[in-house]
């Protein structure tokens, strides 16, 4: 199977500091790849340089083949990369339903004046988005609180709503930064539950930033190890967790 996403010597620098420091990965469609390693080791960076967020310094980073690096984040999204943020910025005022429909606007098919004319194609295009986003609601188990605004909802509850809105666009892939923060051990399991069923049923190539090593370990195909901007280790759980490396880094043992 072809690469989904190619990084090739991804290096990333902040005022002479090394962020990032000759990356090379490849990620593809339908798997789970983690990135751990301690704080400041470029995780997040990682996902900014990914998305456009933050330029490189050097190195290439291709998505289906075509070169991406240098392109804005808007672009990018276009393109198919969509993220979510540890703070995801939903409307509180809003219900779930109405959250995930302001992100299928660049995904819906009809022109403003149509819009406003109420055009056959607009309301047709607004049925299929509103249809669109109840399924999305109801595979990830949100259907009954689909017409609750987002302010009455648990902080769980409002991850999930995120992660339906960038889903909205039915992105190949999707970067989650800390889907389980702040959420409580049995929702920690069905997140990461849903997110091997985006993965394994949808075919969504899933990369996510995670500090909750029992999770990664049980719910990753390949995990991505970074410390102090280099990456220190690739591969199974398994390898990762035998890697004397990455105990020495990261893990805390050898």
């Amino acid at each position: 199977m072809e690469p989904l996403l190619e990084l090739q010597d991804v290096s990333v620098q902040f005022a002479g500091l090394e962020a990032l420091a000759g990356v090379t990965f490849e990620a593809r469609a339908g798997e789970v790849r983690a990135v751990i390693g301690p704080n400041g080791a470029g995780k997040t960076t990682l996902f900014n340089v990914i998305s456009g967020y933050v330029p490189a310094s050097g190195g290439a980073i291709h998505f289906k083949g075509e070169p991406i690096h240098g392109l804005a984040p808007h672009d990018i999204s276009a393109k198919g990369i969509r993220r979510t943020f540890q703070n995801g910025g939903l409307f509180p005022e809003l219900t779930a339903l109405e959250n995930v429909l302001t992100g299928l606007h660049v995904r819906i098919d009809s022109s403003f004046l149509g819009i406003v004319f109420g055009s056959r194609a607009a309301r047709e295009a607004e049925r299929e988005g509103l249809a669109r986003a109840r399924r999305l609601l109801d595979l990830m188990d949100l259907g009954a609180i689909a017409d609750q605004p987002i302010k009455d909802l648990s902080g769980g509850q409002q991850r999930m709503v995120e992660i339906v809105r960038t889903l909205a666009t039915d992105p190949p892939l999707l970067l989650l930064d800390e889907p389980v923060v702040g959420l409580s051990p049995p929702m920690r399991d069905r997140m990461m539950e849903i997110i091997r069923r985006l993965a394994g049923e949808e075919g969504i190539g899933i990369m996510l930033i995670e500090h909750v090593i029992d999770l990664v370990m049980s719910g990753s195909d390949v995990i991505v190890v970074l410390s102090s901007g280099q990456m220190i280790a690739e591969g199974s759980p398994e390898e990762v967790r035998q890697n004397r490396e990455v105990l020495e880094a990261y893990l805390g043992h050898a």
